[in-house]
């Protein structure tokens, strides 16, 4: 019974082994047929990376395109530009580099070094201003072989793209952003470009800029063409990405003390029209903020020929402001006056000295019944005019708002 119990331990033993050395074996086999294939594909001579797949057939090779956006990083409205970064998916067939399918081999990845080997497209973004690809810590690409020739190859590029803003709304205003594609060197009888059926844009919205939002789908333009004279035509794609401005930064920063200080200018109404200095130094103060807050709001904008509605605001609230500042001036008048009724009764004389001979017991009598029915006439117009203002500033404010606030939040394009 021992002998028969120690054979079938042996005999476990001896499969187990024989299952290790066919497993290896395997691996070895598929390692060594990996190792083939891209001999056989790159080393044999017979492959030309310079030649297109479809050159001698004088059919155009047909080049599918993805772009996956991994982050909008920045927008700048001065240089009107912004900066993206992306996986560049191509994918095409070269038949040159069919191979027979090889059991529990779905495609071969190819490394850094062999990418150099197989022909790619000479793809580039028309309005990039600057780019540069990723080498940390290696060169940041991929291309997979299939079977049937079929070629997928990705990379990740950072570029800075051109985008002809129209700050018409600044800042309630949405932009259209576009990625250009199109081909160098190849014309259309060698390379035609398609977007993916199903999929030609995808984003990471998660990582996009915290001054924007998408605002709609962003518009995908059929395969286009481009002649350039007698270079040729050339095949292109091109996508709209629609951009809204988030408005809270600006709420926070300029509209709301704006609105502050203009209300300021009004407390002017309210102050006695004989204190000029508190009435001249608030109706200074807030004409100079004003015009302080509006040159920091359009610092960073570009020299634009046309207006936009961050200059109509805030040359609305200079006026306001200013027009505190007048309606003070025209109170200052009318007590000037006054002052100027009274100096003919007080017996001036050709030397502009006091007649005091002039000035008998009548005399007093009669001045002192002027001078009060002037003051009070110049006074009552004086307080009328802040009464007027502190109902006409502020209503005039609120209908300008209203028709600003409407007329750009739904014009914001």
């Amino acid at each position: 019974m021992k002998v028969v119990v120690k054979f079938m331990q042996c005999f476990v033993v001896l499969t187990t082994l024989y299952q290790l050395l066919e497993a290896n074996h395997s691996v070895n086999q598929k390692n060594h047929t990996r190792q083939d294939i891209l001999r056989q594909l790159l080393d044999d001579g017979t492959y030309d990376s310079k030649i297109s797949p479809e050159y001698e057939e004088d059919t155009p090779t047909s080049v599918t395109i993805q772009i996956y956006v991994m982050s909008i990083d920045s927008l700048n409205e001065a240089s009107m530009d912004y900066t993206v970064t992306i996986f560049l998916r191509q994918k095409w067939v070269d038949t040159r580099l069919k191979y027979t399918p090889v059991p529990g081999i779905n495609m071969l990845e190819l490394d850094n070094r062999l990418i150099d080997q197989v022909w790619v497209p000479d793809t580039f973004f028309a309005n990039e201003k600057s780019a540069s690809f990723h080498y940390v810590t290696v060169p940041n690409k991929l291309m997979h072989l299939y079977a049937n020739g079929t070629v997928f190859y990705s990379v990740r590029v950072s570029m800075t793209l051109s985008c002809d803003m129209n700050l018409l709304a600044y800042p309630l205003d949405s932009q259209k952003c576009h990625i250009a594609l199109e081909s160098y060197s190849y014309t259309t009888d060698n390379v035609v470009f398609e977007w993916h059926p199903f999929q030609a844009l995808e984003i990471q919205t998660d990582r996009l800029l915290p001054q924007f939002y998408f605002s709609g789908i962003p518009t995908v333009k059929d395969s286009c063409q481009k002649n350039y004279g007698e270079s040729g035509n050339f095949s292109c794609l091109e996508v709209t990405l629609h951009l809204t401005r988030n408005t809270g930064y600006y709420i926070a920063q300029i509209f709301i003390p704006s609105i502050l200080i203009v209300m300021l200018s009004w407390v002017s109404f309210w102050v006695d029209a004989e204190a000029t200095p508190a009435r001249i130094s608030l109706g200074v103060l807030t004409v100079l903020t004003i015009t302080t807050q509006g040159s920091g709001a359009r610092s960073t904008l570009p020299r634009v020929s046309y207006i936009k509605a961050i200059d109509i605001w805030m040359a609305t609230c200079l006026m306001f402001v200013f027009a505190s500042l007048l309606e003070f001036a025209y109170i200052n008048v009318l007590s000037r006056k006054r002052r100027s009724k009274l100096l003919p009764s007080l017996g001036i004389g050709p030397d502009g000295m006091l007649n005091t001979q002039a000035m008998n017991g009548n005399g007093k009598n009669d001045m002192k019944r002027e001078s009060s029915a002037e003051q009070v006439t110049f006074t009552d117009k004086a307080r009328m005019v802040d009464k007027v203002s502190r109902v006409i500033f502020p209503c005039a404010f609120a209908l300008f708002n209203l028709v600003f606030w409407s007329y750009f939040l739904t014009n914001s394009e």
